[in-house]
């Protein structure tokens, strides 16, 4: 079996070290180079020609992003970002991802040795998904945001102005209050998610979202939505009350779930165990869906690696939800929309510049029919 190649990029020796033994250990891969600095990883992707590359956001001689934009114009591959767990390193890295970048690994702030160590699944976890992820070239700057065949990956089919340029779905009048709209994302959800939110009308239901991102990205994630978006986006609150044009976002590290007060919906954030190894976990959204909203639900299954929520979206769908999954050529990975599928948890199957279309066509026509669970 052919190892993936993996070249390092690192600024810090110590982190070059570190991420190459780990890489190392592993039976499937091979680091098979390690640069200071982009300019020395451009010649180094040129003559090795590496599968993935873990990329460092702040390096001298060229910033991180800078090259990585360069770098998806001009010859796209699989990256995967590291990064400081910081305000501006989250932000950063929301940047990347938009860029192209497949997925992102925290850097610890302090004790880094130890931290990377324990890690160590996680990154190469992640490097293995990339090695599998569809990449797509980013459009050259000043192209208008058209995509040119396969745009950034992660990007869910366009750049955030293409997204921004558009067509967006006309407002759809008053909608019942007890529809809502459930999205579980996970590699390449973020761009995903992104595409489906800004074409939303404002007077769309609630959207409750659980994208697979750890502490300290969640905020500034749904920060960055809000201002993109014609409908209100913010990390969930545990007991606040889901409201139609606002979305509400998983907070890193803690599950979200719907409860029914009164007659309101009512936000669930708590902390727990692991579900499917991840904690926000779509399975515990989707399965709070199916036994709470029934019928008044609609389900998404946008792009990620593993078979989290697929289970609890049939579960949606026998509870009388109506449920789209991304199709496989939009996805930067398919796995979480392969598996609900298999499940036989979709109705529809689109493009994720489909997808929001399809949900506000299908409140149209659903108009008025509602359900009240007690």
């Amino acid at each position: 079996m052919k190892k993936i190649t993996v070249i390092v990029v690192d600024d810090s020796a110590l982190v070059r070290g570190l991420l190459a033994e780990m890489i190392n250990r592993q039976s499937d891969m091979s680091c098979i180079g390690a640069a200071s600095d982009p300019l020395v990883a451009r010649e180094m992707i040129r003559n090795l020609n590496p599968d993935v590359i873990t990329l460092d956001v702040e390096m001298p001689r060229m910033d991180g992003l800078d090259f990585l934009s360069r770098l998806m114009r001009l010859r796209p591959m699989p990256v995967v970002m590291v990064s400081t767990l910081t305000e501006r390193g989250a932000e950063v890295t929301l940047k990347a991802l938009e860029l192209g970048a497949v997925d992102f690994v925290s850097k610890p702030k302090i004790g880094i040795a130890d931290g990377l160590r324990q890690l160590e699944h996680d990154i190469t976890d992640k490097i293995r998904t990339a090695a599998r992820a569809t990449v797509r070239r980013l459009a050259p700057a000043g192209a208008g945001g058209a995509a040119a065949p396969g745009a950034a990956a992660g990007a869910g089919g366009g750049t955030a102005a293409s997204a921004q340029a558009a067509p967006t779905v006309s407002p759809i009048g008053r909608l019942s209050t007890e529809k809502l709209i459930f999205i579980g994302a996970s590699t390449g959800g973020t761009e995903a998610t992104r595409e489906v939110l800004m074409r939303l009308p404002p007077d769309a239901p609630a959207v409750l979202i659980t994208q697979h991102m750890p502490p300290g990205f969640t905020k500034s994630y749904a920060a960055r939505l809000d201002t993109l978006c014609r409908i209100r986006v913010a990390e969930a609150r545990d007991g606040e009350r889901v409201l139609p044009g606002h979305a509400y976002i998983a907070p890193g590290g803690f599950h979200l779930s719907v409860e029914r007060s009164g007659a309101n919906y009512i936000a669930r954030v708590r902390d727990g165990e692991p579900v499917n190894r991840h904690k926000p976990s779509v399975e515990v959204l989707f399965q709070s869906a199916a036994r709470v909203v029934g019928p008044n639900a609609l389900g998404v299954m946008l792009t990620g690696m593993g078979a989290d929520g697929a289970r609890a979206m049939k579960e949606m769908r026998d509870a009388g939800s109506w449920n789209v999954v991304q199709d496989e050529a939009s996805c930067v990975v398919f796995g979480m929309p392969r598996e609900a599928i298999a499940q036989g948890a979709a109705h529809e199957v689109l493009p994720v510049t489909q997808i929001a279309g399809k949900l506000i066509e299908r409140l149209r026509s659903t108009a008025g029919q509602h359900t009240t669970r007690v």
